[in-house]
């Protein structure tokens, strides 16, 4: 399955509280149940201003769907190509 990296632009992000970021989860993990398994959401990097988010998707498209369901930006969908780490060098 195809992992995509979402990057949403969202201002002020970084100052959610615990509560404000659990209802954004629980508001995505309620679209994701309805699209079904297709889509599975592996986590998620708040910054100040944006959220960088991991997916497995079948397509872009897919993605685009859960984002404009959930109300969520989806500014820049990549797909990723290849994942390396400190082992990728030995």
């Amino acid at each position: 399955m195809p992992h995509f990296v979402i990057e949403r632009d969202m201002p002020g992000v970084g100052g959610l509280g615990p509560d404000e970021l659990k209802g954004a989860s629980q508001t995505s993990c309620t679209v994701l149940r309805d699209l079904g398994p297709e889509i599975q959401w592996v986590h998620s990097y708040v910054t100040d201003d944006k959220i960088f988010c991991v997916y497995r998707a079948p397509s872009e498209d897919l993605i685009r769907q859960h984002a404009e369901t959930a109300g969520f930006p989806a500014n820049r969908i990549s797909q990723v190509r290849a994942t390396i780490d400190p082992t990728t060098a030995e």
